[in-house]
């Protein structure tokens, strides 16, 4: 990471609201800009959305959370303050592979080559399917990934055979932003394809955690924060924000800046007085649940830690991982559904049998045993609907307060990397600001 100094010319006293991806992101970068920081969390633990859960015995995530190897700036986080990715972290090429073994699998190297590789070793595509995939993807390039902002991902692809759609891009979208194709940005699923398929070499790598994502990142950077002298408070949640001469004001202390790093929701509420139109666009965001079916079938092993599924009306999955090749956790399946709108009005129960079925249809002939459900965990706000022209709520909100979240306004969808970048970039933005400054973004 650059050794940024401190452009306000002293330090200052920083309060940071809300001990997620984003806050403790911003929480470190403000601590290494070498400000005085206070973290405020009104949950008992810190990591937000991204947290643990006990189950049957066993630490369970609350969803099956992935990064890729674009991801770079969540791993520079990670490793300053103490991770080593290498072992958190399984990496291996992209592959969308499904139980009978078709699907794209990239090899080691450069994108480009890599990508089109892949595509012409396609077992069950036609030599027109390949030929209309990488035309598109030649298109996608010499358009610098740019494309109407009103325009879908459905209309986008709409163009290319069936087959293409429905293994691949259609799965890459809503795995990347929890939106159905026919509803999703297509300007922002063209920047993940961009950052992932068509950058540098390892960029498009699935990096599968090892670890609980606790100790990926919220607790090796609490610990990093409080060795720092960062003051972090635990179920303690801030009733109001207030601005008086030069300083903010909250719980009865006085700061110099505040990143706000919590939910849309709650950022609103803190923000009614301050920046009303601010408050307006946060809680206009909708929101699409993902579902996560954890079952046990005890000796099973995948032939991959992470295979795609074929996911229809009757059947909701669209990815499984195995968590005894991923992190020793032997027989035990994370059945994953993104966009699960439909399926969390079903009901926990309806979607977990819907789930046991359709696994044990698609994984019949690698289960070791009959599968047997152990939890379903809905996240019901777990991204935005990420929809054309959506208008997000901006960082920069009022004089040395910044707001970070994955839903502030940005390049990339709800994501672990989105929401990393914004803690940094609030951070730098308050600490940026001079004393006495009065200017506010545009909303």
């Amino acid at each position: 990471m650059p050794d940024l100094k401190n452009t306000s010319g002293r330090p200052k006293k920083i309060a940071v609201v809300g001990g997620g991806w984003a806050g403790l992101a911003a929480a470190v970068e403000s601590t290494r800009l070498g400000h005085s920081v206070s973290l405020f969390e009104m949950a008992p633990q810190l990591g937000g959305r991204a947290r643990q859960i006990d189950s049957h015995g066993m630490s369970l995530d609350n969803g099956q959370h992935i990064l890729i190897g674009a991801y770079s700036k969540t791993l520079a986080m990670m490793r300053f303050v103490g991770v080593d990715t290498k072992r958190a972290l399984m990496r291996m090429p992209l592959r969308i592979a499904y139980p009978d073994k078709n699907g794209l699998q990239l090899k080691p190297g450069r994108s480009i080559p890599a990508f089109a590789s892949a595509v012409m070793r396609h077992g069950t595509w036609t030599r027109a399917e390949k030929w209309a995939l990488l035309r598109m993807s030649i298109h996608w390039l010499f358009k610098r990934f740019q494309c109407s902002p009103a325009l879908t991902v459905g209309q986008l692809i709409e163009p290319l055979p069936l087959a293409v759609r429905g293994d691949l891009l259609e799965p890459l979208c809503v795995a990347a932003l929890n939106t159905p194709a026919d509803r999703a940005s297509a300007q922002v699923f063209l920047r993940v394809l961009q950052d992932a398929l068509f950058s540098g070499p390892g960029s498009s790598d699935l990096l599968l955690p090892r670890w609980r994502l606790s100790r990926m990142w919220p607790e090796p950077a609490a610990a990093w924060l409080a060795q720092s002298g960062c003051s972090i408070r635990l179920s303690c949640r801030v009733d109001a924000i207030e601005r008086q001469e030069l300083h903010w004001h909250l719980l009865g202390e006085r700061f110099d800046g505040v990143v706000l790093a919590s939910s849309a929701l709650e950022a609103a509420r803190l923000l009614e007085t301050v920046a009303s139109e601010w408050a307006s666009l946060a809680r206009g965001l909708t929101y699409e649940p993902i579902v996560t079916v954890y079952a046990h079938s005890p000796e099973t092993r995948l032939p991959l830690p992470m295979m795609a599924l074929r996911a229809n009306a009757n059947e909701p999955a669209q990815f499984v991982f195995d968590l005894g090749a991923i992190n020793g956790m032997d027989g035990v399946l994370a059945f994953v559904i993104s966009g699960a709108s439909g399926w969390v009005d079903r009901g926990n129960d309806a979607t977990m049998a819907a789930v046991l079925r359709q696994g044990q249809r698609a994984l019949l002939e690698h289960l070791a045993s009959p599968l047997v459900g152990l939890r379903t965990i809905v996240e019901k706000r777990a991204t935005f609907l990420c929809t054309p022209g959506l208008k997000r709520p901006c960082a920069n909100v009022a004089p040395a307060l910044a707001v970070a979240g994955d839903y502030v306004d940005g390049p990339y969808p709800s994501s672990l990397e989105g929401a990393v970048r914004s803690g940094v970039d609030a951070a730098r933005a308050v600490s940026a600001i001079n004393d006495g400054s009065t200017r506010i973004a545009a909303l």
